[in-house]
């Protein structure tokens, strides 16, 4: 397997983890209103990342975007 291949399945295995959180395995989404589903990503979305020196990715953008 390439090396970020492997990066990328790591990265995706973590983020199933974070949404486990939130809907267990095997639940049915379509239960859940869009303004729920929205705000599971909001708060994913707002978690720092170590890979962005646990930064939130908003932080990390916005320090790119004053450059």
């Amino acid at each position: 397997m390439h090396l970020a291949r492997r990066e990328v399945a790591g990265t995706n295995e973590n983020f199933n983890g974070l949404l486990r959180q939130y809907f267990p395995k095997g639940s049915d989404l379509s239960v859940h209103s869009a303004e729920d589903l929205d705000w599971v990503a909001q708060e994913l979305n707002d978690r720092p990342r170590k890979r962005l020196a646990f930064k939130k990715p908003i932080e990390f953008i916005g320090d790119l975007l004053l450059r």
